[in-house]
C-alpha cells in the first residue's frame, strides 16, 4: 500500500508523477464524487492513474448535496424501479461495507393529510421501498417503516402544527458528510497507488490523429503547465461536462443540464422533532435533515446557466423553502434563523424534458472519441457503478485483460476497524483527556484514521481544544485538514474538511484566522499568505451573505462573482 496522506509532500510526488512524461493507463479529470470514484476503481483494477481536479477535491456539486444517500423514494411515482432498486442496493453497501463510519442511517416522517387513500398510496410506496432494498445479497442496513396516528407523530416531531397531518409515516435513508467521503475516496485510491492533484486544471487534451492521448494540466499551485500522457482518459466533470468537451473541439453527443438546488442551516433548537421531515411540495419533495446540532432544509430544483463554479442563492429561493417548512410548522422559522445557505447544481442529461424536476437522474457512459471516455448524469448515491461503467468503457480501448471492478469490496480508509474503536470510544477519551462524547464526533468523521488525528494531540495537547469561533470543532482537526487532507487554502477548510461557513451564523468569519494561523506553519504560509487567505474569505462571506438579498439568479450571480477564486502566492509573486 502507498500513503494515504494527501500531505504537501504527498502533493509534490504527484505532480512529479503526472509530469514525468510516463504514460499512464487512465487520466481521470474531475475530483468530484464520480471521479475520485473512478480514479478508485481503476487502481484496484491494476491500473496506472491520475486524477486531477480544478479545484479543491469535491468543492462542486459533491459538497453541495442533501447530504443523503437514498434510494429516492419520490423516482418510485416515476416508476424508475431500476434507479431505486441500484441506489438502494448502494446504499446498503455504503452502510454496512464501505463507508459506515461516514454513512448512518437518518429517520423521516412524512405527515399525511388525507384520510383513509393517502396513507394506502403512501404506504405502498414506502412498504415497496423497503422491499426493494432487500433485492441485494446482504440486508437493507436501516429500520423498516411504521405507521403513526396523529398522536405517534406529534410525539416523534411536537414542532408540526396538528391541523397539518392526520398521521404519518416514518422510514428510514442513510445521511453522509458528502464532502468527507469524497476525501476518503481520493486517500482510498491514493492508498492503492493513484496520482491525486488538486488545483490542476485541464486546459486542452493531447491528439494523436482522431485519438486522444492525454491533457495538457495548468498546476495553479505552482502555476506550471506540463503534459499528462494516459491511453485513456475519463471526463468526469459533472456540470462542467460539456465545457471539458469543448476542450476535444467536437460537440459531445450528451449534453448535460445544471440543476440549482439551495439548503438552508438552521440550529437543532429552532425545530423540536426526534426524526427528519419529508415533504411534498407542487413541483417535488422538501426534506428537513437532522445534522449534528443543526437541522438541513431542501431543496430547490431551478434551471441554472450561470457560472458553474459559484452558484448562489437568491432572496426568493431562501423565501420559497422557508414558507414550504412554515406550512407544517407550529413556530415558522424567520430569515433570522438561518444560519447558512448553500447552493449546488446538478448535472442532468438534457433533452429529456423541458423541466429539470423531472430530467433523469440515470447516468451515461459514451466514448466520444478514441482514448476519452465520458460519464455524465447519475445521483451521488450511484457514484460507484457510475465509476465502475466508466471504467469499463476505458477498459475496452486498453487492448489487454484487466479484472474487473472489485469497488463493492474495497472499504474505504477508515472503514477496517471503525466498530472496534467505536466501542473503545470511553477509553480514547480517558487516554486523550477529552470528553466521550468528543471521541464519538471524531469516529464519525475519521472512523478508524482517528488514530492519526490522536498521533497529532499526543505530539501537542493544545490541539484537543475547541477552534475559537467554531466550538464544535477541534484544532487538531484544522491541523489534519492541512497536514493529511489535501487542505491547501483556508476556504478548503473551513467549507469542506468542516462544514463551520454554514454552521455558525457569522459564516466562520470569527474562525478564519485562528484556522489559518493553525495552517500556517504545515502548509509553509508566512503573516501576509495568512492576511491574504483572511481577506480572500471575508471576502467570499460577504459576496454570498450580499447575494442572498438579490431577487433573482441574474443578480446574485453578479454579486457572488465580486469575489473571486482564491489565489495561489506565486501568482500573487508573479
Amino acid at each position: 500500500m502507498h500513503s494515504a496522506t494527501l500531505s504537501p509532500a504527498a502533493r509534490e510526488r504527484s505532480l512529479a508523477a503526472l509530469g514525468s512524461g510516463q504514460e499512464l493507463d487512465v487520466l481521470v479529470i474531475g475530483g468530484g464524487v464520480t471521479g475520485a470514484g473512478c480514479a478508485l476503481d481503476a487502481v484496484t483494477r491494476g491500473l496506472s492513474v491520475g486524477l486531477v481536479e480544478a479545484r479543491d477535491w469535491a468543492s462542486g456539486t459533491s459538497s453541495r448535496s442533501s447530504k443523503l444517500i437514498h434510494g429516492g423514494l419520490r423516482y418510485l411515482e416515476m416508476l424508475d424501479f431500476g434507479l431505486v432498486r441500484e441506489a438502494l442496493r448502494e446504499r446498503g453497501l455504503l452502510l454496512q461495507r464501505l463507508a459506515p463510519h461516514l454513512v448512518r442511517p437518518v429517520p423521516f416522517l412524512y405527515p399525511l393529510r388525507h384520510r383513509g387513500w393517502e396513507r394506502l398510496y403512501a404506504g405502498a410506496g414506502v412498504l415497496l421501498y423497503d422491499t426493494m432494498s432487500l433485492s441485494g445479497n446482504h440486508a437493507r442496513g436501516v429500520p423498516a417503516h411504521r405507521h403513526l396516528s396523529r398522536r405517534g407523530a406529534l410525539r416523534a416531531c411536537p414542532s408540526l402544527r396538528p391541523e397539518a397531518l392526520v398521521g404519518a409515516l416514518q422510514y428510514y435513508d442513510a445521511q453522509v458528510d458528502d464532502a468527507r467521503l469524497v476525501t476518503f475516496l481520493v486517500r482510498t485510491a491514493a492508498a492503492h497507488g493513484a496520482h491525486p492533484l488538486s488545483r490542476a486544471r485541464v486546459v486542452g487534451f493531447l491528439r494523436d490523429g482522431a485519438r486522444v492521448t492525454g491533457a495538457r494540466v495548468h498546476d495553479l499551485e505552482t502555476d506550471r503547465v506540463f503534459e499528462v500522457r494516459a491511453r485513456q482518459v475519463i471526463n468526469a466533470t459533472g456540470v462542467w461536462t460539456d465545457d471539458t468537451q469543448a476542450l476535444v473541439g467536437e460537440r459531445g453527443q450528451v449534453q448535460v443540464r445544471a440543476s440549482k438546488g439551495i439548503h438552508l442551516v438552521v440550529p437543532r433548537d429552532r425545530i423540536r422533532s426526534t426524526t427528519g421531515l419529508i415533504l411534498r411540495t407542487e413541483s417535488s419533495v422538501l426534506f428537513v435533515i437532522p445534522w449534528g446540532r443543526h437541522w438541513l432544509i431542501g431543496t430547490t430544483d431551478t434551471d441554472w446557466d450561470l457560472d458553474k463554479a459559484h452558484p448562489a442563492a437568491t432572496s426568493r429561493d431562501i423565501d420559497y423553502l422557508l414558507e414550504r417548512v412554515n406550512s407544517v410548522l407550529a413556530t415558522p422559522l424567520a430569515r433570522d434563523d438561518v444560519e447558512g445557505v448553500y447552493a449546488g447544481l446538478r448535472p442532468l442529461l438534457s433533452g429529456e424534458s423541458d423541466a429539470t424536476a423531472k430530467l433523469s437522474r440515470e447516468h451515461t457512459v459514451i466514448s466520444p472519441a478514441p482514448g476519452l471516455v465520458m460519464v455524465a448524469g447519475g445521483k451521488y448515491t450511484t457514484y460507484r457503478v457510475m465509476a465502475r461503467d466508466a471504467v469499463d468503457e476505458a477498459v475496452r480501448g486498453l487492448g489487454f485483460a484487466v479484472p474487473a471492478s472489485c469497488t463493492d469490496r474495497v472499504p474505504l480508509l477508515g472503514a477496517e476497524g471503525y466498530v472496534a474503536r467505536w466501542n473503545q470510544r470511553r477509553r480514547l477519551a480517558q487516554q486523550f483527556g477529552l470528553h466521550t462524547e468528543r471521541v464519538e464526533h471524531l469516529l464519525r468523521r475519521y472512523g478508524a484514521a482517528v488514530d492519526e488525528v490522536l498521533e497529532l494531540l499526543r505530539e501537542d495537547p493544545t490541539l484537543g481544544e475547541p477552534l475559537d469561533g467554531a466550538a464544535d470543532y477541534l484544532r487538531v482537526e484544522v491541523v489534519y485538514a492541512a497536514s493529511a487532507e489535501g487542505a491547501l487554502h483556508l476556504e478548503d477548510v473551513l467549507t469542506r474538511r468542516t462544514h463551520i461557513s454554514i454552521e455558525s451564523f457569522d459564516r466562520g468569519l470569527t474562525a478564519a484566522r485562528p484556522a489559518a494561523a493553525l495552517m500556517a506553519p504545515v502548509l509553509g504560509w508566512d503573516d501576509e499568505r495568512v492576511d491574504r487567505e483572511v481577506a480572500h474569505y471575508v471576502a467570499r462571506v460577504e459576496a454570498e451573505r450580499a447575494a442572498h438579498a438579490q431577487p433573482d439568479d441574474a443578480a446574485a450571480d453578479a454579486v457572488r462573482l465580486g469575489a473571486p477564486d482564491v489565489v495561489p502566492a506565486v501568482a500573487v509573486a508573479a
